[in-house]
């Protein structure tokens, strides 16, 4: 136990959250920079090196420079194991960020200094908040213009309803910071020019608050500012709080530059001290303590074709309990068999190796021969559970997707099912039109752009798609147990009837309208938002 006992301690599991733009992926390039997981970073705007962010590793988010799919990212640094996953910051993808989100331990929040808080962050703030689990935030973009540091403060408050402690205070003028003082340690860490475009570690030079020399380096109306701000946040601000930090009611605030490297090595120092190692995941057996040394995960990420020369499919899982170890036996619960977990690997983005074993809190990939799905239990077989169920969300796009050549019927039934297991989107069939075409509903429309291509290019299928009118999907079940068909609805024909892969009716239709007018023709009907068996996100 001694063994295990260490290495959840030293392990913390993240996901970075943020709006489009604020510059998530950036921060998670120089956390690996500064981890010595990367020795050059690359921006995924520029354009005179045509570098891309090492997270980013699917084709279209290079070309796109967006974030589609949560990437798993592991280095070592200062005795910790860190496993960061960077999420998706569009809002079309909120689904993938959401389940990512089930399977850490805390969040950072990006904020970009000169937006606030953004729609997106909101959402994905209310996830968090949720779950109860630890936010910290970072405030991204301080070389250039932006909001107030105080007016910063009082918007995470204000608009997020959560109380906000700055571990760091921002010193200079805007846009020209020239370092910051780190409050815990009362000292005052002024950065060198940054000549590497952001490419290299930051240098910096640390002096006492009082040291005289800063007064050399910065002017007396910026040091005089600074010793104002601190006098401010010690007498006014909020006091520092464990408790409320663990749960996620106080957020521990950093003032950096991504971009230029400016505060991220404090950042990260600081977070490994104060973020949680892995924690209890409540299961239908009660609470599973990672200590338990009986094996225990669960499916949270479903990718495939990450390697598109072999179409291969990767079950991305979240160990909670136990030793895991390369070959080991386990209990596949919801398809009640034994497996074998054989080739298991961990990332660098795209770059994985193979590992022998893994502990409470390490994401660790498993090849899937289209035995897992998402939200699955893996298990030691002599202690059976299931670990909560994943939400899920509603669909509010539909649109039919058939192939452009009938000839590629087969590698279009294939693409389309196996990017379906993904989780991304959701697949029905309109009975009557066989395989040659399916309805898609998704969460967001760029879901749809992102389905063509890769079908285009993983798959080699052009496909047709032909968006629908329908914006509520609902699953459906007659109070009497009967069968829904569709002449036994009264006004189906003022929507689509289609059945979901597992055969279940589902009715869809324009607006909440149309739905309300076949609810009161229909009163022995029981309409669901998502299938029966799953609750709503």
């Amino acid at each position: 136990m001694g063994q295990l006992q260490d290495e959840i301690k030293r392990r913390r599991t993240f996901a970075i959250i943020s709006h489009p733009d604020a510059g998530k992926t950036t921060l998670t390039e120089k956390l690996l920079l500064y981890g010595g997981a990367i020795h050059l970073a690359g921006s995924i705007k520029s354009r005179k090196t045509q570098r891309h962010a090492v997270s980013d590793w699917m084709e279209i988010e290079k070309q796109r420079g967006i974030s589609v799919t949560s990437s798993v990212l592991q280095f070592d640094y200062a005795g910790c194991r860190i496993n960061i996953l960077d999420t998706p910051g569009h809002q079309d993808f909120s689904e993938d960020t959401y389940r990512t989100l089930m399977a850490v331990d805390s969040a950072v929040m990006v904020i970009d200094a000169a937006k606030g808080i953004e729609t997106q962050t909101k959402k994905l703030f209310k996830v968090c908040k949720q779950r109860n689990i630890p936010i910290f935030t970072f405030v991204n973009k301080l070389d250039r213009y932006g909001k107030a540091p105080l007016d910063l403060m009082d918007e995470i408050e204000n608009v997020l309803g959560i109380k906000a402690y700055p571990m760091n205070w921002p010193i200079g003028i805007d846009g020209r910071y020239q370092g910051v003082y780190n409050r815990r340690k009362k000292q005052i860490e002024l950065f060198s020019a940054d000549d590497s475009h952001g490419q290299k570690e930051r240098e910096s030079v640390i002096f006492a608050a009082q040291d005289e020399m800063v007064k050399n380096k910065i002017s007396e109306h910026e040091y005089n500012t600074l010793l104002e701000d601190i006098a401010l946040l010690d007498e006014a601000g909020e006091s520092w709080d464990d408790d409320k930090v663990a749960k996620g009611e106080l957020t521990p605030m950093f003032f950096g530059s991504a971009m230029t490297n400016f505060g991220v090595k404090n950042f990260l120092e600081e977070y490994l001290r104060l973020a949680p190692p892995p924690q209890p995941h409540i299961s239908d057996s009660g609470i599973i303590s990672p200590e338990d040394d009986k094996f225990s995960a669960f499916v949270f990420k479903i990718q495939a074709n990450m390697n598109p020369a072999h179409h291969d499919r990767l079950a991305f899982i979240r160990i909670c309990s136990g030793k895991f170890e390369r070959n080991m036996q386990v209990m596949h619960v919801q398809e009640n068999k034994q497996i074998k977990l054989s080739q298991p690997q961990q990332f660098l983005a795209q770059d994985r190796q193979i590992i022998d074993n893994a502990y409470p809190g390490d994401i660790v990939g498993l090849f899937d021969p289209g035995i897992f799905g998402i939200g699955d239990t893996i298990c030691d077989s002599n202690k059976k559970f299931r670990f909560a169920d994943f939400p899920v969300f509603p669909p509010e796009r539909f649109a039919r997707v058939e192939a452009k050549d009938t000839m590629k019927r087969k590698q279009f039934i294939k693409g389309i099912n196996q990017l379906t297991q993904e989780g991304a989107v959701q697949l029905f069939e309109q009975p009557g039109t066989g395989m040659e075409s399916y309805i898609v509903g998704t969460v967001g429309q760029l879901q749809f752009d992102v389905l063509k291509y890769r079908l285009e290019k993983e798959y080699n299928v052009d496909i047709v798609i032909t968006m629908q009118p329908f914006e509520v999907a609902r699953w459906l079940e007659f109070k009497n147990g009967l069968e829904v068909k569709p002449e036994s609805l009264n006004g189906a024909d003022r929507g689509m009837f289609v059945k979901d892969m597992k055969g279940r009716p589902v009715l869809l239709v324009n607006n909440e309208w149309a739905l309300g007018w076949i609810m009161d023709n229909n009163p022995e009907l029981i309409l669901h938002n998502v299938p029966p068996d799953k609750k709503e996100a």
